[in-house]
């Protein structure tokens, strides 16, 4: 039998000129900077629109080695690997639990991650920095040396405390949609909860995991304010604040091609990170993973 054609309808038209559109305005943008990353400086000042006569790449041997930005983007990943081990942790025990069993506090702890979803941290960020800066002074005091400000590791706890929220929700609306048979039927083998949470739940959660990374990598990889308020020693700054620090240094420098060249350091490893894990990320939303 053939198949049957779709018709094109007015409404279906219009959603695809918008979706196109929507497309082009995300895509040139991200190619211009690729493309002006290459440029020598002089290019600059004609056409922005021209290709570079040749590609130089001096630009992000400069930007790595003069801007710095090589310390910054070591910086960079062991903060986010440091608070994505630590989200993971946390968060799937704690989702798993609260999904599928009942107990007293079940309640409260639900009520409590779900308010979390409706705290903006940009908000607390001044609240944190005093806190901490509080601790450092009383620590001085004891032992003569700061911990708590200057620490990466500290800042990898405080990304993972704000993310704890959203990524407890998403792997507990996961889990909710699993079928109960594979863990009585695990327990009927002899399987502790441990090792059934372990063993048989965690890798079925795969895709919705890899969904909880892929976002989180993107929130830490990307933010800027806290690791600014938090990171005041220069050697302790991370990709996005030594960009912007760039981006400063630049407009009296007007080394057009350095800048461009550290946005595109910064914006690679997330484009090469979702390439890599689009399929299993579109399965993870489908599966269940978004919902409540």
């Amino acid at each position: 039998m053939k198949k049957k054609k779709r018709k094109l309808t007015p409404a279906k038209i219009l959603v695809y000129i918008c979706l196109i559109l929507l497309a082009v305005t995300i895509i040139v943008p991200v190619i211009w900077v690729f493309v002006a990353s290459v440029k020598q400086n002089s290019e600059f000042y004609g056409n922005p629109w021209t290709l570079p006569e040749t590609i130089y790449f001096q630009n992000f041997i400069d930007a790595w080695q003069k801007a710095n930005m090589g310390s910054y983007m070591l910086n960079s990943v062991i903060v986010t690997a440091l608070a994505i081990a630590m989200l993971i942790v946390i968060s799937l025990p704690a989702a798993y639990v609260l999904s599928r069993f009942k107990f007293r506090t079940g309640k409260f702890w639900n009520v409590l991650f779900m308010a979390g979803l409706f705290i903006n941290v940009s908000y607390i960020v001044v609240p944190i920095f005093l806190m901490l800066n509080n601790w450092d002074i009383k620590l001085r005091q004891l032992t003569g040396d700061p911990f708590f400000l200057n620490n990466l590791f500290i800042l990898a706890l405080v990304y993972t405390a704000t993310a704890l929220p959203f990524t407890i929700y998403l792997l507990a609306g996961y889990f909710k949609t699993l079928a109960r048979d594979y863990e009585e039927a695990a327990y009927v083998d002899g399987a502790g909860y441990f090792v059934t949470m372990v063993k048989i739940m965690f890798p079925m959660a795969k895709p919705s995991i890899i969904t909880i990374i892929l976002f989180n990598f993107l929130s830490f990889w990307n933010e800027y304010i806290i690791a600014m308020t938090l990171m005041t020693d220069e050697k302790f700054k991370t990709l996005p604040v030594g960009l912007m620090n760039l981006m400063a240094a630049q407009k009296s420098a007007v080394e057009y091609g350095q800048m461009y060249a550290g946005l595109v350091l910064v914006m690679l490893p997330t484009l090469i990170l979702y390439i890599c894990v689009q399929k299993t990320l579109t399965q993870g939303m489908t599966l269940g993973g978004l919902k409540g």
